[in-house]
């Protein structure tokens, strides 16, 4: 490979794990496999170390990823959680064996232990009392969730015995079993919410819970793997869980001391094939040296222990018939083809469909009708194909062509240079599309309209609504034409409507729906043009000038403002008296009443989450902080505020308000 190759390959490796990273990380959305982004990550490492020219201290491949949550307290952990090495290849683990061999000479014991595929947590015990749990994080520190894990039951609160040390730490695995990852599905259905798409996401997804009282509801579970401290009853690994079993903690019963590199190959190759029937979802198996004296003697790299290692196993897969292909458009107006496929059973559950992802993945593969194909379940809900046997492929096949025109509205698809998906442009005139805008609108963190999710595509084929603007003008006898509509229900999700109203200028902006303007660009936009007519007017000059926003966002907000439908929605919610001007902005109003105020929030709220009540502060000209000090003005704390922010308070004579005050201090 040539240099400038190279160099083009390492850059283009960072963005895909980058992006992987915050699909994982930050919004649990994982869209490959473990063993596809391993991949990824070690090509890039293996690149950078034979280019080192081209190293940068900002590469994916020197930092971890994080799962840290701005709305949670940040504690520092007292013993680094240090992420494992991973492999997929039983020669690597052979070398793995023989460095540890080489380094210590000797005697040498092994754990094998199953790698539960959940949320890693820290538990700190004092004097045999849980008095704090904290996520991984990126193993420096984690978000404190406490009064979530107080809620988990196979989480001992008080030890039981008197034989285990004043203060330690135990680690583990917080996961949902099949069954109760199943049954959170079906409830999720049955609200007409989206499913969770496997028990990881699950799991991450509740621990991040504002309400401790909803995680209660949910059964999450977790197992036990390692104990640090220093008053430790034993000097190994196997021996420590196992009197931490007596303690009360929920440690896994296959655990195996190991002496050499057969018995560990006999405890891989059994839970590979076994792994299907336990209850809980597994991807590997984690090997440890059981001694604390020869991990010691092994030492760290700066990322990982050298004295162990995790052995992933592939992904499951299963062989099946593509029988046909459907083609859906999304929101944004993309084009997903998806395989319907003879009907399998794989990793628990019978699989009917699988992503194609695009065009050049269809071509990528070679698939075709009728082909013999091999499906694999990684991240998401629906499986994807990873491969075509060929051998089995009949004689009259043909490969497949992509669709040129919408399969919702005919439209002659767009593929725009540099994407890898095709687009229907008819953006206001494709059913999905429309329905697909609606339900981005009336969303949590967009205008917040309770219930009105659900009922978006009754509306829109009843004719009551064609675009976000209609929602305002509906009326109770409306909604009454509606199937599982009373008058109570009919009443509510119209006052929900009317309080949208009062939704801040930003997120009514992200609540609009325009390509790649998330929440945190809508914020930017808001901050510069303080009204929808100002950021109409802005040119693309304007709008490049303007930090982070590139080419591809301003070419896409002067498009939107060039749509003659969308300035007549716009039209409409100004007719409908929604904010589409900064309030608050002292340009515009001259009031704002938390201006030079600095406030920092801790705990949870009856009425807002913390986000809601950061976004309040920030819109009537107050400055939210992380954590106390002495430039601070006060402590908005709710329930279960943070101990060491209250003293910091104290300490500092600075005022604590409650919910209730702030609200009074915005006259709110």
């Amino acid at each position: 490979m040539k240099k400038q190759e190279a160099r083009a390959r390492i850059e283009q490796l960072r963005k895909e794990i980058q992006e992987h990273n915050y699909r994982y990380y930050v919004l649990a959305q994982p869209s490959i496999s473990d063993f596809e982004y391993d991949n990824l990550m070690n090509e890039l490492i293996r690149l950078e170390e034979e280019y080192p020219q081209f190293r940068d201290p900002h590469s994916p491949s020197q930092r971890v990823g994080s799962d840290i949550n701005k709305e949670f307290e940040q504690v520092r952990h007292r013993y680094p959680m240090y992420s494992l090495s991973n492999t997929y290849s039983p020669e690597e683990v052979q070398e793995f064996e023989k460095r540890i061999k080489k380094s210590l000479g000797g005697e040498i014991e092994y754990v094998c232990e199953l790698k539960y595929d959940g949320v890693a947590i820290a538990l700190s015990y004092q004097n045999g009392v849980l008095v704090r749990a904290v996520t991984r994080g990126d193993g420096v520190q984690g978000d404190d969730v406490t009064e979530n894990v107080k809620t988990i039951k196979s989480i001992p609160l008080r030890l039981r015995g008197d034989d285990y040390p004043s203060a330690f730490v135990i680690r583990g695995e917080i996961l949902f079993s099949h069954n109760s990852f199943e049954r959170i599905n079906r409830e999720k259905k049955a609200k007409g919410e989206a499913p969770f798409a496997n028990p990881r996401n699950a799991a991450a997804g509740t621990l991040k819970l504002q309400k401790s009282s909803m995680v209660a509801q949910r059964p999450l579970d977790c197992f036990l793997y390692s104990v640090v401290g220093e008053e430790l009853p034993y000097s190994k690994h196997y021996e420590n869980l196992k009197k931490a079993r007596d303690w009360g903690f929920k440690i896994s019963a296959q655990l195996q001391k190991c002496r050499d590199i057969e018995e560990i190959f006999e405890y891989i190759n059994y839970w590979d094939e076994q792994r299907s029937n336990l209850p809980y979802d597994i991807d590997g198996v984690v090997i440890k040296v059981n001694s604390y004296q020869q991990q010691d003697t092994l030492g760290y790299t700066a990322k990982s222990p050298r004295w162990a290692i995790a052995y992933k196993f592939k992904a499951e897969q299963a062989e099946t018939t593509l029988k046909s292909i459907q083609y859906q458009v999304g929101r944004t107006g993309a084009v997903t083809p998806v395989a319907n496929l003879e009907p399998v059973y794989l990793g628990g559950t019978t699989v009917k469909r699988a992503s194609l992802h695009n065009q050049d993945q269809i071509r990528l593969l070679d698939v075709r009708i009728n082909d013999k194909v091999y499906i694999e379940k990684g991240g998401e809900i629906i499986p994807k194909i990873v491969g075509v046997d060929k051998d089995k492929r009949p004689g009259d096949s043909q490969a497949i062509e992509f669709i040129r025109r919408c399969p919702e509205c005919g439209t002659e698809l767009i593929k725009p240079e540099g994407e890898a998906r095709h687009y229907c442009p008819n953006e206001n005139g494709c059913p999905p599309q429309i329905k697909g805008k609606l339900e981005h609108f009336v969303s949590r963190r967009a205008m917040d309209i309770e219930a009105a999710e659900a009922t978006i595509d009754a509306l829109y084929q009843k004719g009551l609504v064609n675009d976000v603007g209609d929602l305002f003008f509906l009326s109770k006898d409306d909604l009454l034409q509606l199937e599982r509509f009373a008058d109570k229900s009919a009443q509510n999700l119209v006052d929900s409507i009317q309080s949208a109203k009062q939704v801040p200028f930003p997120r009514v902006l992200y609540a609009l729906g325009i390509r790649f303007v998330g929440e945190t660009v809508a914020k930017k936009l808001a901050a510069h043009f303080p009204s929808i007519d100002k950021l109409a007017r802005a040119s693309y000059d304007e709008l490049v000038a303007i930090n982070e926003i590139g080419d591809r966002i301003a070419r896409s907000i002067t498009h939107y403002f060039r749509q003659d439908k969308n300035l007549e929605i716009i039209d409409k919610l100004k007719k409908a008296g929604v904010q589409l001007k900064k309030q608050n902005d002292a340009e515009e109003t001259g009031n704002q009443k938390l201006s030079g105020l600095t406030i920092v929030i801790s705990g949870t709220f009856d009425h807002y989450s913390r986000k809601q009540l950061q976004e309040m502060i920030e819109q009537h000209g107050g400055k939210n902080t992380s954590s106390v000090s002495s430039h601070t003005d006060y402590l908005l704390a709710g329930e279960n505020v943070g101990s060491k922010k209250l003293d910091q308070a104290r300490k500092n004579n600075i005022p604590v308000i409650s919910e209730s005050d702030f609200l009074d201090m915005i006259g709110q």
